[in-house]
């Protein structure tokens, strides 16, 4: 069977999303919903279908470890949905906004920009007169030229240059909050009716189901206090949710996983689905809870690398082309198994060996990459940490303490679910094998 190296090595970089709507994407996706305690996405599209029969909006939260997958989901969701007739905004808020300082308008603002934009493609230009107005008295505060005349208008250009004015500038964003925070209901109001109302409209009259718009990288805000004692999570997502459910479209938001674990976690569900949890991506289990090997998991995991390799091989024949990839079977469990089943550690590992050396890959190699991630993950770790990594093991289980929050947030601890129990704790498998944990057990 012929190997493509550069074609595998481009598959395996950890920063690369699969856009499953494109066929080169999407031929390398493997479905772990078998092993993440249900189909996560399938109720995520569910929900949408149902709503849009009695055109009624929807609002759902999304959330999971950093690199766990979600955007690759996230971008099923895309393709599924467009399949089925939706036309689906789907965007990176990172794109738009500083994850360190981000306020409700900066989300509206870039939801208003991406739509705009995504519709002006789609041959649909909308010319809402408020925001026509309101980009007049924002090109004033920032002093931005902003073309607005009646020919040239453009909504998503007006608004580009205004965030991308605003991004890179804390003073400029105050300024920005200052003249907005008081017209915030304006904009929602303005928003539902000049934009995703009238967008709705038009996509119908071309023969579409509805609009939605998937705000993905949300679960990057920063956790840091901002007003009083409240985190921007919180304030964002809790204090200000209700504005942010009360958009005109189907809508799915990504939020920190730290507010799973908040004492404020019935309040978000309340704000924004009267009790309908968010809906939690964990981990590909690469062992049952009583620490047998998890055989479906890691077969699974195997899977993604080797479709990686061979993605027009069936399944079943790809095992037995291992060799090609790695030294033996063994080096590719071996990194499976290190991995804990976090897909971007996974694809990190494995693209730092494909950096230093052309396939098979050795033993070697894949413990040097093992290492190297091991050290710049337990430079960051406290005394205090280490003693609540130990009690995670013994309780297989988190509490809503800042300690543990750290713990998940810094993927020092995985989440798992299974059918029996639901979900379930376990330390990073590359922090196990550390001498400092090792001590700890011993003296448990």
């Amino acid at each position: 069977m012929d190997f493509n190296f550069l074609s595998f090595f481009e598959a395996c970089d950890p920063s690369r999303t699969l856009i499953i709507g494109k066929p080169e994407d999407r031929q390398y996706y493997i479905d772990f919903a078998s092993v993440r305690g249900g189909k996560i996405i399938e109720a995520l599209e569910r929900t949408i279908l149902l709503k849009a029969r009695t055109n009624q909006p929807s609002c759902q939260l999304f959330t999971g470890h950093i690199g766990c997958g979600k955007s690759t989901e996230l971008r099923r969701l895309q393709a599924d949905l467009e399949q089925k007739g939706f036309h689906v905004v789907y965007f990176e808020s990172t794109e738009d906004l500083d994850m360190a300082d981000v306020d409700v308008t900066d989300i509206l603002l870039a939801i208003i920009r991406q739509v705009s934009e995504s519709l002006e493609k789609a041959g649909i230009r909308l010319r809402p007169s408020y925001f026509k107005g309101l980009l007049n008295e924002l090109a004033d505060i920032l002093q931005t030229p902003i073309e607005l005349s009646d020919v040239e208008f453009s909504l998503p250009m007006g608004l580009g240059k205004v965030t991308a004015q605003t991004k890179e500038s804390p003073k400029l964003r105050s300024r920005l909050r200052q003249y907005l925070e008081p017209r915030t209901r304006s904009i929602l109001e303005a928003l539902n009716k000049e934009v995703l109302g009238l967008a709705t409209e038009r996509l119908k009259q071309q023969g579409k189901q509805g609009l939605v718009v998937i705000v993905d990288n949300l679960d990057r805000v920063d956790n840091r206090p901002v007003v009083g004692d409240r985190t921007q999570p919180e304030y964002l997502f809790v204090d200000r949710g209700e504005q942010l459910r009360q958009l005109n479209c189907h809508v799915v938001y990504t939020i920190p996983l730290v507010l799973i674990f908040s004492n404020e976690y019935q309040a978000l569900t309340n704000r924004f689905g009267g009790g309908v949890s968010p809906k939690m991506l964990p981990m590909v289990p690469v062992q049952c809870r009583d620490g047998s090997e998890h055989l479906e998991g890691l077969n699974l995991l195997r899977q993604i690398v080797l479709t990686r390799a061979f993605p027009t091989v069936d399944p079943a024949r790809r095992t037995e082309l291992t060799p090609q990839i790695f030294e033996n079977s063994e080096t590719l469990d071996r990194l499976c198994r290190i991995s804990g089943g976090h897909i971007r550690n996974l694809l990190g590992m494995l693209y730092r060996c494909l950096q230093e050396d052309d396939p098979p890959i050795s033993s070697g190699c894949l413990e040097r990459a093992i290492r190297e991630h091991r050290d710049s993950l337990t430079l960051a770790i406290s005394d205090e940490e280490w003693l609540l990594l130990n009690q995670v093991i013994q309780q297989q289980g988190v509490s809503g303490e800042a300690g543990h929050q750290t713990l998940l947030r810094s993927l020092f601890v995985f989440e798992y679910h299974d059918d029996q129990q639901g979900r379930w704790f376990n330390v990073n498998p590359v922090l196990r094998e550390t001498e400092k944990f090792r001590k700890l057990q011993a003296q448990a």
